[in-house]
């Protein structure tokens, strides 16, 4: 697939910083714009509400149109880490959400998401909302979706990951003895109908283990262009 720009929304409460690595490598390796979506921590904790969501997906659109006019190919490349990939299969649909129509696939046409919740036994109201309905990849017939889940073994992650996984698990998948990235189960961040990859030793962040999604070494093993 030829290179376009990229346009990233990050995850709960994960400052600019820990994607600048990531950032910083699709850039060299697509030679195209890379962008990630502004969002403090206040912009994340808001995002409890409907009105917290649009804040964000606002400034999604705004930035996807921009990178859009000038992208080669006329679309550009989504990248959602954590809740932010969850938020990102709704950016797609033409449907009023909070007194918006966002409609993105006008604009990109292959969507990363990177460790996402996708489904969940004890979802918050807004993330159950997307995947009742937009389940799957529900927009594969015009967008390309990848969906990335990481897996550590028992002692890979930090001390964080062994405290939180298990708890995290049972809250999200009914069961503690499952593969995860130390806060999200593999089973969750997989996508029906979207091309699924599963990354052995890999952490949902860089206080979950060594090697998360956003190390460059990581970036390389999931990025298709």
């Amino acid at each position: 697939m030829p290179n376009q720009p990229v346009l990233i929304l990050g995850g709960f409460l994960i400052t600019e910083e820990a994607y600048q690595p990531m950032c910083s490598w699709l850039q060299q390796h697509t030679q195209q714009e890379v962008e990630l979506v502004k969002a403090t921590r206040f912009d994340w904790l808001l995002t409890s509400w409907a009105w917290g969501w649009r804040r964000l997906l606002d400034r999604v659109a705004e930035r996807a149109e921009a990178l859009a006019a000038r992208s080669p190919t006329g679309r550009v490349t989504l990248i959602g880490h954590s809740s932010g990939g969850v938020m990102l299969r709704l950016f797609l649909a033409n449907d009023p959400f909070a007194g918006r129509t966002y409609n993105g696939t006008r604009w990109a046409d292959r969507l990363y998401t990177l460790g996402s919740p996708h489904t969940a036994v004890r979802a918050t109201p807004l993330r159950a909302m997307v995947d009742r309905r937009y389940p799957g990849a529900r927009f594969a017939d015009r967008v390309h979706y990848i969906a990335v889940a990481g897996a550590l073994a028992p002692g890979e992650g930090s001390g964080l990951s062994a405290r939180m996984g298990p708890r995290s698990y049972q809250a999200i998948a009914g069961r503690i003895d499952l593969e995860g990235d130390g806060l999200v189960p593999v089973q969750s961040a997989l996508l029906d109908s979207a091309e699924a990859i599963t990354l052995q030793g890999v952490a949902h962040g860089g206080a979950f283990g060594p090697c998360w999604y956003g190390t460059p070494a990581v970036v390389e093993q999931w990025w298709r262009g």
